[in-house]
């Protein structure tokens, strides 16, 4: 049997061919999801679950398109990286603006000039010279100095399927006047901006330039003026708004106000290429540490390190901490420090979990599944388990400048209104809906339970008892502490609902719960919220709907009960105050105050505190309006999340900004001890494989040895 025997020896070979072809190849890269030509490199690795709609600026509005073009476009001013409270700085301005106020006549008036006398604020920006646009084929030029691809025909644009079909970019130096364009972008009402409706209550002209221009190609509004917008040299321009109003400043640190070549728009703007996505909402073109090499969004996305940045450096100093935390070992060096960035789409939890704790993904939230294990409460503090702290992954919480409330709509007959019943009412539940409960079951304790309209961080925020909403809270071992459900009780006998009972029909009063929630993953809170009312004798009916039908709901006032957050734009309490503002009312103005408030002590006090700067006499005037709704409870102040992130020892610089998006210019990778790390971690177990093949190689010996015997049998 020759044929038999010369295959079982090839077979005992095997295991030792494999052990050898084994030791010839480089087992980290057996799991590794990345090129191995990418290994050591400066290159951040993460991941995102949901596509960008608007790379935009003037249309972008939303945390997960903010995480891209943060990094790509630059407004003129930013946040500084380290300091606390936020502080506004320069970023392509040379310096802080020059403010001048202005009365009806357009003189100049004294700094601390009375409000009512100042009809117009000018607010004056100087611009650092030299920067310079990343490289894009809208701004290539020929050798006559003419534009490449400004005049493209039908045959040409057939040639090009993506930005990198183009076979040459050109770049030039901003200049003042791309920055006066691209708020003329916002005022066009083919843009739609989010914002352009805001800003016709403040930018001088906006409104008449927007009705001005709405005919008119984008490209052909270069040259229409706008009254409150001009260029008064190369790098200086000037915008004028109405009145006294601080929080512009914020304003001009978002992206919104970031320059614009009208390149751009001419480029884009040709017949043919937004067929292709060859827009600038697909591929954005600006002045930041990073541009947009690669936009596949239903795969990856790639940021890399824009040959153009112009020079920025990491802060000197920050925090009395930060020193220490050496989030200041790197003062002074030129940003960025990594070469690109990596974004994979992930959309399932559990395979983003483990390529983090692979190391293939340089830091990670935590979602519920993985939470336990990685995240343990002792003592009221999250702390990390054991498994994390083996391999030196550290965890950073911050409370986020955001809240999530329940509202009361109060138009309704039965939970609105000013009333003292109708407040008892609402104070009731208040106290029934355990939100402290809520946090732990829902959220695996990433939130603080809110105590007012404003979230910490936010100037007018207070600590401690002074910060307690007493209509909920007492204030007991120095906490607070949720009033007895007994108390509730009280309430809603005092409201005329005794034990819950509606005395218009004798049976349990009936509340609607309006969401746009209806998925099988929904149904436990639900069940929370039902149990939570039910505490009161109260029936709680939920009645979802698509986010179109719900907003219609809004719009005309027909929820009853709903819940609704917000993120901060900015960190100014006028951003949260004027969501309970009646002139933002959403029945009768169309605005964000879902609940359709309307208190006219509170909007007295809104009105003088929203354009003060921040002072003793406007810290008080916050704590007024604090008490106000407190008491007439048209909220139920819900919660404000805590941000949970997991880092890995060898990313470096980060600190926690939940205002600032353009963070990534600071971080650093300690890309040799990743390596080592990866390496230790995804070192592959072959004896099991060896054990398989041991164990093949006997069972075909005996088929052999089985085959053979029956042979000689045969042949004897």
């Amino acid at each position: 049997m020759p044929c038999l025997l010369t295959k079982c020896k090839i077979l005992y070979q095997i295991p030792f061919l494999f052990a050898l072809l084994l030791t010839a190849c480089d087992l980290s890269q057996l799991n590794n999801p990345y090129p191995k030509e990418q290994k050591g490199q400066a290159i951040l690795y993460q991941s995102f679950d949901e596509r960008p709609k608007h790379l935009d600026p003037a249309v972008a509005y939303s945390e997960n398109e903010y995480a891209f073009i943060a990094q790509i476009y630059e407004p003129p001013f930013q946040y500084h990286y380290l300091k606390r409270p936020y502080q506004l700085v320069p970023l392509t301005a040379s310096k802080m603006p020059d403010i001048q106020f202005l009365n009806k006549a357009g003189e100049k008036l004294a700094p601390n000039a009375p409000i009512e006398d100042i009809a117009f604020t000018d607010y004056l920006i100087d611009i650092q010279p030299s920067i310079r646009y990343q490289p894009h084929p809208a701004l290539a030029l020929t050798a006559n100095g003419d534009y490449a691809f400004h005049r493209l025909s039908v045959d040409q644009v057939a040639n090009f399927n993506t930005l990198a079909d183009f076979n040459a970019t050109g770049s030039r130096e901003v200049v003042a006047e791309d920055y006066v364009y691209q708020i003329k972008r916002l005022a066009h009402p083919k843009t739609q901006s989010p914002i352009a409706e805001m800003m016709k209550n403040y930018i001088v002209g906006f409104g008449e330039f927007s009705e001005k221009v709405k005919q008119l190609p984008k490209t052909a509004i270069k040259d229409v003026p706008m009254t409150g917008v001009t260029s008064i040299s190369r790098y200086t321009y000037r915008i004028r708004i109405a009145g006294k109003y601080p929080q512009f400043m914020y304003w001009l640190a978002m992206l919104f106000f970031a320059p614009m070549p009208w390149e751009a728009d001419a480029f884009y703007g040709q017949p043919g290429l937004s067929d292709k996505n060859i827009t600038l909402d697909w591929y954005p073109i600006g002045t930041g540490a990073y541009l947009l090499a690669e936009n596949n969004p239903n795969r990856r996305m790639i940021l890399e390190k824009n040959p153009n940045f112009h020079l920025e450096t990491y802060p000197t100093e920050g925090e009395p901490d930060d020193q220490s935390k050496g989030l200041l070992n790197d003062a002074g060096k030129r940003l960025p420090f990594i070469d690109k960035v990596v974004f994979t789409l992930e959309k399932e939890t559990i395979p983003r979990w483990t390529k983090f704790l692979q190391g293939y993904f340089d830091a990670s939230g935590i979602a519920s599944d993985s939470f336990d294990q990685a995240v343990q409460f002792t003592g009221g503090s999250a702390e990390l388990t054991p498994s994390m702290l083996e391999k030196k992954i550290a965890l950073q919480t911050s409370v986020e400048t955001s809240t999530f409330y329940m509202g009361f709509n109060m138009l309704d007959a039965t939970v609105g209104g000013y009333s003292e019943q109708a407040r008892k009412l609402r104070q009731a539940i208040s106290i029934a809906i355990d939100y402290e409960e809520l946090i732990s079951i829902f959220r695996n304790g990433r939130a603080i339970a809110g105590q007012g309209v404003l979230p910490p961080s936010i100037y007018g925020y207070e600590e401690g008892k002074a910060g307690v909403n007493p209509y909920v809270y007492d204030w007991l071992a120095d906490k607070p502490q949720r009033k007895d459900i007994g108390v509730a009780r009280q309430l809603m006998t005092e409201a005329g609902y005794p034990n819950g009972i509606d005395p218009k029909t004798h049976e349990a009063l009936i509340l609607y719960f309006d969401t746009t929630s209806s998925s099988i993953d929904d149904r436990p809170m639900f069940n929370w919220y039902r149990k939570q009312l039910e505490k009161l004798g109260i029936k709680l009916v939920i009645r979802a709907t698509d986010y179109n039908r719900f907003q219609d709901k809004m719009r005309k006032g027909n929820a009853q009960l709903f819940v609704w957050g917000w993120n901060a734009d900015y960190p100014d309490p006028e951003n949260f105050f004027f969501l309970l503002y009646g002139g933002n009312a959403k029945v009768k103005f169309g605005g964000e105050n879902a609940s359709n408030y309307q208190n006219p002590e509170f909007d007295r006090l809104f009105e003088q505190m929203r354009n003060m700067d921040n002072s003793p006499q406007r810290f008080q005037l916050i704590q007024q309006m604090q008490e106000i709704v407190r008491h007439d409870a048209p909220w139920i102040f819900g919660l404000h999340p805590k941000q949970f992130t997991l880092l890995h020892s060898w990313f470096l610089n980060r600190k926690p900004h939940v205002i600032a998006n353009n963070t990534l210019k600071y971080q650093r990778l300690d890309t040799v001890a990743r390596t080592q790390l990866q390496q230790e971690w995804n070192r592959p177990i072959f004896w099991p494989l060896l054990l398989f093949f041991a164990f093949s190689v006997i069972l075909f010996a005996l088929a052999v040895y089985a085959v053979r015997s029956r042979t000689r049998k045969t042949l004897q």
